[in-house]
């Protein structure tokens, strides 16, 4: 294997996909030509980084990310052996968390930053030479970024719409207008991947007729969003949509306020995935970015979870949004790990969606009311194109 992992890390923290960092730095070793080469990469914390730089540098503190080139110090009495290694990467994760935190991006992304930063200082790239070469390090380093988001990203994460605020607005007057059918229609052909409706027990918004209508004429995906309860079941297996999402419903609530407890009603919640099973429909759970949640919903054989962003768009100030940042991050790693296809959706808006979009294990956000609201002064065309900009914007990104 041209990449040995090792994770010394044991603080307490987001999880780290080390399979993802192995695989995504095998890429970089073909992209800079030696393949045949292997490259060790060490995460530690600060304090054993901390020593590394007093011993190796005279430096009483930690760094981001120090490289060892196996050329350096090597034994001339092993060149005759078939072993080729570039040296050794070491990563400070605790330096790299508050890093990602500052920039408002995820660990990994800079995790994989840090790594082409290391790789090219084996390769022979030293940007404290002179300003000429710090240049040329620069520049190779962005080369490879470039590199490494085409091969991580072979399709953009997608934009699924809710129109059920369409609904409510109609639903005040009692009228036929406006018509959350013909809303969908307009958001497909703005560039949407698929429609969300949620199909409630007290029909406060969409109706009946309206999924039975949105089933015929939508050309994306439609996602039935819907509550365990007998009869929404039995017109979901009637309707058969291209997914059902589950999630928790109370009458006196204004949107769906958390995510489900499949914890406490696995049974309950098993049953209703097998009978959507036998009609060919997969089950996503709208989940909060809990991993014994997650771990649940695998269990019970989920093929989609929903993650619950509605905390991290509340947070009232920077430091509760990083901490709910991260825990989506984590969360989202923790679900592809499983096998789970990972969604996220809830108060995601114009301002809040860059950095939930930019997580490459999320597929697809699902945002209703911003874009609805945003609608009223722009055009629904128009919102959603806004909205996919953002989204499209990530791809710059790792």
């Amino acid at each position: 294997m041209p990449t040995a992992l090792s994770n010394q890390y044991s603080s307490v923290g987001p999880s780290i996909d080390c399979r993802r960092l192995i695989r995504l730095t095998n890429r970089l070793l073909q992209e800079c030509r030696v393949a045949d080469h292997t490259v060790s990469i060490l995460l530690v914390d600060d304090l054993e980084m901390t020593r590394l730089n007093s011993h190796y540098r005279d430096k009483n503190k930690p760094t981001n990310v120090l490289s060892f080139p196996f050329a350096e110090g090597a034994d001339p009495a092993l060149a005759f052996l078939p072993v080729k290694e570039l040296g050794d990467i070491v990563i400070s994760v605790d330096t790299a968390l508050r890093e990602a935190i500052e920039l408002g991006r995820p660990l990994h992304e800079r995790l994989i930053w840090l790594t082409i930063h290391g790789m090219l200082h084996l390769l022979g790239y030293d940007h404290e030479r002179s300003e000429a070469d710090e240049n040329k390090m620069l520049s190779r380093e962005n080369e490879l970024l470039h590199k490494v988001k085409q091969y991580r990203r072979t399709m953009m994460t997608q934009l699924a719409i809710n129109v059920d605020h369409v609904a409510t607005v109609r639903q005040a007057r009692g009228i036929t207008e406006p018509d959350p059918v013909a809303a969908a229609a307009i958001c497909e052909m703005a560039g949407a991947s698929g429609i969300v409706v949620h199909l409630r027990e007290d029909r406060r918004h969409i109706q009946d007729r309206d999924v039975y209508l949105l089933r015929q004429t939508i050309k994306t995906r439609l996602n039935l969003e819907m509550g365990a309860n007998k009869d929404i079941i039995a017109i979901a297996l009637d309707l058969k949509p291209d997914l059902v999402t589950l999630v928790p419903e109370k009458r006196e609530e204004l949107t769906t306020e958390g995510g489900l407890d499949v914890l406490s009603q696995k049974k309950k919640i098993a049953k209703v995935i097998e009978k959507m099973a036998k009609a060919s429909i997969p089950v996503s759970i709208f989940a909060d970015p809990d991993p014994d949640q997650l771990a649940a919903a695998n269990d019970i054989g989920a093929t989609f979870v929903e993650l619950h962003t509605g905390k991290y768009c509340d947070a009232k100030n920077e430091a509760d949004r990083n901490r709910e940042f991260l825990l989506l991050s984590s969360a989202a790693e923790e679900a592809a790990r499983m096998g789970l296809r990972v969604c996220a959706g809830h108060g995601l808006n114009y301002h809040n969606t860059a950095a939930i979009a930019a997580l490459d294990s999320i597929e697809e956000l699902s945002i209703g009311h911003a874009i609805i609201a945003r609608a009223v002064f722009v055009g629904l065309d128009q919102a959603v194109r806004d909205m996919l900009a953002i989204i499209r914007q990530t791809d710059i990104m790792i």
